[in-house]
């Protein structure tokens, strides 16, 4: 099979820049590239000092790594930017309108246009908010859409997370690194700030807290598992630069109905919770009884419309894989539009001629498990060892169900920095959405992730993956 032609976002040809990147490589000409590499060891540095790490599960060597930052921008016009908001406004929309549909009339089963088994089967519907409207009819108050590029004009979504949106620190810390190693660059191409998401979020997240809250503005906590986890950088990251509390489930107990957190002058109720948690652990006494993370009674609590849980509890039924193949379906439907942004496609494994196919097919395509997650359960079949490959085809006969496969595509490229200069690496962007009652805001950006390595297609920080800063242009 042919090696696939990659869309390079920088460069048209040799020394010949794309419109977006024009000024940047002019600049770039210009500078000393012993100087840039020494000014990315002090960007690692800074990092390093500062704790902006991620956690690894099944480690044998180290708990914490360094995310690796790579310092040339990707870049993206205004032009291109306003069509990727407009695409990604109408699929968040489609999503808030699902779930709410999807917890109450169900109207899009009755109109088969998806079937009822891949929403009576999942584990990721939940009963128990049959019935229930959060405040403000928000469920996704927080979404990172993963987008993908092929071509100039060709961008496809890779997945919805509307469960628990990770690595927005990571775009703010990053534009944060760049500012201080190449502020000039900022006023003269013009790039659109990203600073005020911190801000953005609280107000979002206060602007859908419940009504006849006792306190006189609405208080918000990030309910964080604790510091082993993850993104724990992240959770006190955002608690921090919000100004809300951090809290783990030993800070929380319900009184009168609420939920209440320690403080030195007792327990104070809280309004809204950005939960760090997964449905399963969020309280013992409605989900896994075992669960040490969770707050006894909060789901009785928000079920009771007394305190905002964000994002709301079975909103991850939204970004499951099985679902994934019907989006364009699900944004037609609540919309009247046809979907801005395409989805990759996709061969449900649960159906036996397109399991058929891709049993045929493994070594050319993307294998994912239904609720993996990270990089993790998925086969790349083109980088795959055909020992690799005969081991996933036994998965897959076991449980078809249990996965989806997708084309391998020809992702593009955005060059990095490396000793020797700029290399091609391939990359997808994860902008970040807030959604309050009355609004949906998309920062101007979001957080770029590259596969360091030459060739690979997986670009997730813990499967070797670094992150670059993402500069939209104005107009």
């Amino acid at each position: 099979m042919s090696e696939p032609i990659h869309f390079d976002e920088m460069l048209m040809g040799p020394d010949a820049p794309r419109d977006p990147y024009s000024a940047y490589f002019d600049w770039f000409q210009k500078e000393d590239l012993k100087l840039l590499n020494k000014k990315s060891a002090e960007a690692e540095a800074f990092f390093r000092r500062i704790g902006i790490t991620f956690n690894v599960y099944g480690n044998d060597q180290a708990d914490e790594r360094l995310i690796p930052f790579d310092m040339v921008p990707r870049i993206i016009s205004a032009r291109e930017w306003a069509r990727l908001e407009k695409g990604i406004e109408q699929r968040v929309r489609a999503i808030n309108a699902f779930l709410h549909d999807i917890y109450h009339r169900q109207e899009i089963l009755r109109a088969g246009r998806i079937p009822r088994d891949i929403i009576a089967g999942n584990a990721a519907f939940l009963p128990q908010m049959v019935g229930h409207a959060p405040a403000g009819g928000v469920y996704t108050h927080i979404i990172g859409v993963d987008l993908v590029r092929t071509g100039p004009d060709e961008f496809f979504v890779l997945e919805d997370n509307a469960r628990t949106p990770s690595g927005v620190s990571y775009m703010l810390e990053n534009r944060e690194t760049m500012l201080q190693l190449f502020p000039e660059l900022f006023t003269q191409l013009n790039v659109r700030p990203v600073s005020k998401y911190p801000h953005m979020l609280r107000q979002s997240l206060a602007d859908c807290a419940p009504a006849g809250s006792p306190n006189d503005s609405p208080v918000v906590a990030i309910l964080t598992p604790g510091i082993h986890n993850s993104a724990y950088f992240e959770h006190a990251f955002l608690a921090d630069q919000m100004g809300a509390e951090l809290v783990e489930s030993s800070d929380l107990r319900i009184e009168d109905g609420r939920v209440a957190m320690r403080t030195t002058r007792g327990y104070q109720p809280i309004d809204v919770i950005y939960r760090r948690i997964d449905d399963d652990y969020l309280d013992p006494l409605n989900f896994r009884p075992d669960s040490l993370l969770g707050v006894p009674g909060i789901f009785d609590a928000y079920r009771a419309g007394n305190v905002t849980i964000a994002n709301a509890p079975g909103t991850g039924i939204a970004d499951d894989k099985a679902l994934y193949s019907y989006m364009p379906d699900i944004v037609e439907f609540y919309t009247g539009e046809k979907a801005i942004l395409k989805n990759v496609p996709t061969w449900r494994c649960s159906e036996p001629d397109a399991l058929a196919y891709v049993l045929d097919n493994l070594a050319d395509l993307v294998v994912k498990e239904v609720h993996g997650s990270g990089g993790y359960g998925m086969l790349v079949g083109p980088a795959a060892s055909k020992k690799e490959i005969a081991a996933f085809r036994a998965k897959l006969k076991a449980r078809p169900a249990n996965y989806i496969a997708q084309p391998t595509l020809a992702l593009s490229t955005v060059p990095i920095l490396t000793k020797a200069g700029l290399a091609p690496r391939h990359v997808d962007l994860r902008p970040f959405v807030l959604v309050s009652p009355n609004r949906i805001e998309i920062t101007p950006g979001g957080l770029t992730r590259v596969a360091l390595k030459k060739g690979s297609l997986v670009v997730n920080s813990s499967q070797g993956g670094g992150t670059k800063d993402t500069w939209v242009l104005g107009d």
